[in-house]
């Protein structure tokens, strides 16, 4: 198994590094969707399609849906207060799982929930992509989740006792996510000090942080939860040693649109 996830890695890494920092405009966008509609196929089964044919035809809907937003940019606002509202919502369903349940809407509440997943996660690294600082805005917020893992990894293992979501992930706890907080607001603080950030622009900045964060960590408990209600271990065997796509950016799909609508708050984006 540990071999397997390092040849993936191995031949992962570059192509992800290469499509992330050296494509732009209507090729970064491809990329980005072929990785999401990859997603789309894994969710669909998640959702509880067993056949391969239905499965595909989701996929397509995600893949026509994504070449509209594309096509009509105005709609980016709107796509991301969707996706800050459904987090705020997901936050709740993780927290009362399993009597959330009941209220997932059935298959078709399932699927819709696919689509608020993932149309503003691509939704999301466009707009990165095409305001100022743009690989470095993408290099930041992955920053952010990956150093919240790492951290919340080492502090669960070290001080785990209380479970943060027993019903939907058990090895995860209150001290990994404190720790994984922690490391994630440090490496803000770094980075602000660095770039010269006083007062109550270095505040807002650890605020920020401190709610991608957080949003993160409900984005890994979300496919969790659905993993669960339908009885698989992983979204898919895509990635050898690794699971499924849904599976490496489960966080990532929370926090990127939470953290491009805050720039966007900030006037980030904004000519």
């Amino acid at each position: 198994m540990l071999k397997q996830r390092i040849i993936t890695a191995l031949v992962l890494l570059p192509v992800a590094l290469g499509g992330f920092f050296f494509l732009d405009g209507a090729a970064f966008a491809l990329f980005i969707a072929a990785v999401v509609v990859l997603g789309g196929w894994e969710w669909a089964r998640l959702a509880g399609f067993s056949s391969q044919s239905l499965r595909i035809a989701y996929a397509t809907l995600v893949a026509l849906l994504l070449l509209g937003l594309y096509r009509m940019p105005v709609l980016a606002p709107w796509l991301l207060g969707a996706a800050v509202s459904w987090w705020a919502l997901a936050t709740l369903m993780v927290l009362t799982y399993p009597d959330s349940s009941r209220y997932w809407g059935g298959l078709p509440g399932k699927l819709l929930i696919g689509l608020l997943i993932l149309l503003p996660a691509w939704q999301g690294l466009v707009l990165l992509k095409q305001w100022p600082q743009a690989n470095g805005l993408i290099i930041a917020v992955m920053l952010l989740v990956w150093g919240a893992d790492i951290g919340a990894y080492f502090a669960g293992k070290a001080f785990g006792k209380r479970k943060l979501a027993p019903r939907v992930s058990p090895g995860k706890s209150w001290e990994g996510l404190y720790g994984g907080l922690a490391s994630s607001l440090l490496i803000t603080l770094l980075i602000g000090l660095q770039q010269g950030w006083e007062g109550s622009g270095l505040l807002l900045a650890l605020g920020g942080a401190a709610l991608v964060v957080l949003v993160s960590v409900v984005g890994d408990l979300t496919e969790s939860m659905f993993k669960r209600q339908a009885g698989i271990k992983d979204s898919s065997n895509l990635l050898p040693g690794h699971g499924g796509v849904l599976d490496r950016i489960d966080s990532l799909t929370a926090a990127i649109p939470l953290f491009a609508a805050l720039l966007w708050l900030a006037g980030w984006g904004v000519a």
